[in-house]
């Protein structure tokens, strides 16, 4: 029986030693593949995953380059820590302010404009909160709030480029976000912690409203029929996107080559016509505004 025993002991030892060695293995294989020249990581917004945009525009760069685009969408908080972590070849984000301090700080080259559209405000087709008929973009999110006992509103809540832009127009609104926030009002206020798109489902099947950047709504349209945008034109609701390499001097698995190289192919000319020339049912759905 001890003899047994030494050889189990001895089929389990090489057991796991294979089985480390296959486990280092694949970590280093990941690690080749994700140092490969023919590899972009690009970290984006939901908004330009969701809109359909990248699927429309990336294979002509990928064709280009003999390049393939990894992309990963998050909020623009999360996309420019994956560049400061050097997780990420090139950013294309929409949060102004962020994206220069990225720069200044060091994480990226420089920031070229993209182009740009709008957030409107939706909710329920009724419009119970009075939204619509708001003179700008402070009253109707002062009608929000008055009406807070009897609607609801769904918050991304991701530290993205949208949720950014809500926190502003609550503050410029008179109000306190950090307040608004709170387990005191989550009768009402739903912070989500999702993307646009799965903000904008939660918003339908719960009759409530939601800030949203105007292309995801557009392309949802049909999924989130119960949902109309109640308000739109003003200059506070001006959505700009930008793109920055990242700078491989923070980091050295950063592929910066490729980053500038996507930066000033999306400022080109010719991919530049292709965004204003993106509609979906009719609706164009960016402006291309480079500017370098």
């Amino acid at each position: 029986m001890v003899g047994i025993r030494k050889v189990q002991h001895r089929k389990f030892i090489t057991v796991l030693v294979v089985l480390a060695l296959i486990t280092a293995g694949l970590a280093a294989w990941w690690y080749i593949e994700s140092k490969r020249d023919d590899i972009l990581v690009l970290a984006t917004t939901t908004s330009t995953y969701d809109s359909g945009l990248l699927d429309e525009i990336v294979p002509d760069f990928e064709e280009t380059y003999g390049v393939r685009v990894k992309t990963i969408a998050m909020g623009t908080g999360q996309a420019l820590e994956l560049g400061r972590n050097g997780d990420a070849d090139v950013i294309l984000v929409h949060a102004p302010e962020r994206e220069e301090e990225f720069v200044e700080e060091g994480y990226g080259k420089y920031r070229y404009e993209v182009m740009y559209n709008e957030f409107v405000l939706v909710g329920p087709e009724d419009d119970p909160a009075g939204v619509r008929g708001s003179q700008d973009v402070s009253e109707a999110f002062n009608r929000l709030y008055e009406n807070r006992g009897s609607i609801t509103f769904c918050s991304r809540g991701d530290d993205s480029g949208t949720h950014i832009k809500e926190i502003e127009l609550w503050e410029d609104a008179g109000f306190d976000h950090d307040e608004i926030d709170s387990q005191a009002h989550s009768h009402w206020y739903k912070s989500l912690g999702q993307g646009m798109g799965d903000t904008l489902r939660t918003a339908n099947e719960l009759d409530g409203y939601a800030l949203t950047d105007e292309a995801t709504y557009i392309s949802l349209k049909e999924e989130v029929s119960g949902l109309d945008i109640h308000f739109s034109g003003d200059q506070e609701l001006f959505n700009q996107y930008g793109v920055i390499p990242v700078c491989e001097n923070m980091n050295p698995n950063v592929n910066n080559e490729l980053g500038e190289e996507f930066a000033s192919w999306i400022v080109s000319e010719e991919v530049q016509d292709m965004i204003d020339n993106y509609i979906i049912d009719g609706e164009k759905i960016f402006t291309a505004n480079a500017q370098i």
